[in-house]
């Protein structure tokens, strides 16, 4: 975001250079770690109630940071080694740096958050188990499916999705044994790699490339340097780093014969804008020609994946563009007590916005945690209050007993009224099971009243059988 402003700043137009925003951001926080005075959070007031959040990216880690310091307990589940989402593995070190992810996920392990790792929902348990398991679940799982492009000779080797080539580079850099990295098909050295589409994961893709010593990095694009959808700073970063951009051309094919070895690609010439205002690109006919390539990476943009088949969740509501579906007031989805935010909802977007869904997230959670605490100690006040009149009723029944005990010297009445006394206790004990009942001290009288009962009866059985021998 900091990248935008700078490029805008009037400064910058005026011929005086920008303000570096980012490089006075990053001044004062490394200062504040340095010093010591970034600390685990301190939480005041523990409290029991407990949120499940999918994905510890930058959405599902700010809403623990928020709701930990409220108390809540909080459980983050990732499918992933690592927390940081496409903070640790999409972003290359280049740009982020992965101590600055991994410190932040440690303080906040050491702030009293549970890291699940590993964990793949709908596989190591389906949402409705962790809704069970806590008074909330938050969806952050981020939006990882690779867009393909279907095109003759796909299927051939060397062909691979951006995310599969940044994350072997980031695995290995820090310093994980990644064998596709390490027999070199998913490293760059030594090799013509072509890199297809023009957002800000694509000159990821490119620069990392030119990193790993590649003999030559292109990359293709079906528009021109203007309509290009990345940072304009990334292209030219990427250029000056040696890039071949081929603007204007589009992939029609891939070539070889069990591997990749070439693309062969068409020029293009933009057309009438479409429905989004942008020039449509239209091909020219006989462009073709053949861009030679040992590895090409495809960075088409990603879509989310089928979250309802794969949470085991049919009741998840989703949109037209197989984001999830949520209440704009509440963040909450088609399933009760169950929230989302950051990329799942808006689509693929930047990490700033995905952090401020997950503070705002944090606030409607806390909200639904406390409404229905309000609730249930609601209905715990109706079933006492209900519960301490059945127990007056099981009183006046004893009450009743003790006259007639009295009064009767049948020997069979008392071994009836023995028998009524005995299912009085027992119905009290099977029926008033609040524990705030229990520790009345009415609910001890009655008890000590039916002991009594029971205790005058035996004696007075004992005396009559005594009397009649």
């Amino acid at each position: 975001m900091y990248k935008r402003q700078e490029g805008n700043c009037v400064i910058e137009q005026s011929g005086h250079g920008t303000v570096t925003i980012g490089s006075v951001e990053k001044f004062i926080t490394e200062n504040a770690w340095e010093k010591g005075w970034v600390k685990p959070i301190a939480v005041k007031n523990e409290r029991k109630e407990s949120v499940g959040i999918i994905g510890a990216g930058p959405a599902g880690l700010a809403c623990a940071e928020e709701l930990r310091k409220e108390g809540i307990q909080v459980t983050i589940y990732d499918r992933y080694d690592r927390s940081g989402g496409l903070l640790i593995y999409g972003i290359p070190n280049f740009k982020l740096e992965k101590h600055v992810v991994t410190r932040r996920t440690e303080l906040l392990e050491q702030s009293g958050i549970k890291f699940v790792h590993n964990f793949e929902v709908g596989k190591d348990a389906s949402l409705k188990e962790l809704r069970k398991k806590h008074n909330a679940i938050l969806i952050a799982t981020g939006v990882y499916k690779a867009r393909e492009i279907d095109l003759p000779g796909s299927d051939l080797a060397n062909i691979f999705p951006a995310m599969e080539f940044l994350t072997a580079s980031n695995k290995k850099g820090l310093g994980d044994k990644v064998q596709l990295f390490d027999d070199g098909t998913l490293n760059a050295k030594g090799k013509d790699v072509v890199v297809i589409g023009g957002g800000d994961t694509a000159m990821d893709c490119v620069r990392t490339a030119i990193r790993q010593d590649a003999k030559s990095v292109k990359c293709i694009y079906r528009r021109d340097k203007k309509n290009m959808p990345g940072s304009s700073r990334e292209v030219q970063n990427a250029e000056e780093e040696g890039i071949e951009f081929v603007w204007l051309t589009t992939p029609s094919k891939f070539n070889g014969k069990n591997k990749v070895e070439s693309v062969e690609v068409n020029k293009i010439k933009l057309g009438e804008p479409d429905d989004s205002g942008r020039r449509r690109p239209e091909i020219i006919e006989g462009s073709n020609y053949n861009v030679k390539a040992d590895l090409v990476i495809k960075s088409l943009g990603f879509d989310p994946e089928d979250l309802p088949k794969l949470f085991g969740e049919d009741n998840l509501n989703l949109t037209k563009w197989g984001t999830i579906k949520i209440d704009f007031d509440t963040m909450e989805t088609s399933v009760p007590g169950v929230f989302a935010a950051g990329d799942i909802v808006r689509g693929a977007s930047l990490v700033v916005w995905a952090i401020k869904d997950g503070r705002d997230v944090s606030g409607q959670i806390l909200k639904f945690i406390n409404s229905n605490k309000k609730l249930k100690e609601a209905e715990t006040s109706r079933l006492i209050q209900q519960q301490k009149d059945r127990l007056d009723g099981f009183l006046t029944q004893t009450l009743s007993i003790e006259e007639k005990i009295l009064e009767t010297k049948d020997l069979k009445l008392l071994s009836e009224l023995l028998a009524k006394v005995s299912r009085i206790k027992l119905k009290a004990l099977q029926e008033l099971t609040e524990e705030e009942l229990r520790g009345d001290q009415t609910f001890a009288i009655f008890l000590e009243q039916c002991d009594s009962l029971i205790h005058q009866i035996q004696l007075q059985r004992i005396a009559r059988n005594t009397a009649s021998t």
